[in-house]
């Protein structure tokens, strides 16, 4: 049973990551995007083909050939927070919930990025990759949620369970193309929910938000591949903004959205989960820096790590990586714990807590 169940998550994964590469021609949804033809979204330039056999191969190496070191051998060091502790927070606080999950407290109210606070990311709780470190709060303890802000729906990103308990919590979704179709078939109220393409802002309890283009793919499956657009966001609150990734690979977006909205106070940049196989997607840590630097950005906080094993490199290895290139080029980098309060308006360096002796 146990080698019948190995050879179907092969198989389950192989296929999943073929079809997140193949383009099927089905009827447009949204012909009103510049990025959706065919039936599915485009990135700007062609993403490389993958064929049956090279997923095969790269679901064989994730079962079977992970290095050592994609998990942590200690504890992940997390600041616990209460919902006592965030309504007495000062504007202009941010918090890392762990992955790609922000909670952004702006003109008095509370948002969410990517809301993930399952135990795995993963299509079910029994099997995938599960998280390093608990949450520092509970989705339930949170306060009130202004809106929840949406880059793609990859499981690493877009939580099912989450969301659901978020329907009634928050008042908005703020999603891409087709994300926000996925919400409400999940049970979100349409009228909470805003769907944008590039290039189309919003204004939400104060905020402006502008879903901006990013480099990367969608799909939850083996028939949805492409069918949801994905995105990075430009938020701006009065004068303070922050740029969120979400997931994408480099390329001259970067550029175009710092000279459009740029400089940044923060960027949110995806650093790790990275692999020369798949540098189409995401980044290399060079060239997270370099997209930083493109983006006109002051600080730069790295996120997409030190949650879930994703990757063939050495959990701790984005931390490592870009805390070196951020010094040779002299950026300031900002490394919170899971749970650390980040003041926008003037963010700490953090500390190099991945180096944390204590064992399990």
């Amino acid at each position: 049973m146990k080698r019948l169940l190995i050879v179907l998550l092969l198989g389950a994964l192989a296929v999943t990551v073929h079809t997140a590469y193949t383009r099927c021609g089905t009827p447009p949804t949204y012909p009103q995007s510049p990025q959706h033809h065919d039936g599915r979204f485009h990135n700007p330039a062609p993403r490389p083909a993958m064929g049956w056999w090279q997923g095969l191969k790269l679901a064989r190496t994730f079962l079977f050939a992970k290095p050592a070191g994609t998990v942590p051998d200690r504890p992940i060091p997390v600041r616990s927070l209460t919902r006592v502790e965030l309504e007495a927070a000062p504007n202009g606080s941010l918090y890392r919930l762990g992955h790609s999950t922000v909670l952004l407290k702006l003109n008095g109210r509370y948002w969410l990025t990517d809301p993930v606070f399952s135990e795995r990311a993963s299509p079910v709780q029994w099997a995938g990759p599960a998280r390093f470190h608990k949450p520092p709060i509970d989705l339930d303890a949170l306060p009130p949620i202004a809106g929840v802000i949406l880059s793609h729906n990859h499981y690493d990103h877009l939580d099912r369970d989450a969301v659901r308990r978020l329907a009634d919590k928050a008042r908005r979704f703020i999603a891409p193309l087709g994300v926000g179709d996925q919400l409400v078939r999940w049970g979100v109220d349409p009228a909470k929910v805003e769907q944008l393409d590039w290039w189309q802002s919003t204004e939400v309890e104060g905020l402006r938000l502008t879903a901006t283009p990013a480099q990367h793919f969608s799909g939850r499956g083996l028939a949805d591949g492409d069918r949801s657009l994905w995105a990075s966001w430009v938020i701006q609150a009065g004068d303070l903004r922050v740029f969120f990734s979400g997931d994408s690979g480099y390329f001259d977006g970067f550029k175009a959205i710092g000279d459009a909205y740029g400089p940044f106070d923060l960027t949110l940049m995806e650093t790790g989960a990275y692999d020369p196989r798949w540098a189409f997607v995401h980044m290399q840590p060079e060239q997270t820096l370099q997209a930083h630097l493109d983006l006109r950005g002051r600080w730069l906080l790295p996120i997409h790590n030190g949650t879930f094993d994703l990757a063939m490199h050495p959990w701790e290895q984005p931390f490592e990586r870009i805390t070196a290139l951020a010094s040779e080029r002299r950026v300031s980098l900002s490394t919170p714990v899971m749970g650390e309060r980040v003041d926008l308006n003037a963010p700490h360096a953090g500390t190099a807590w991945w180096r944390e002796e204590t064992r399990r």
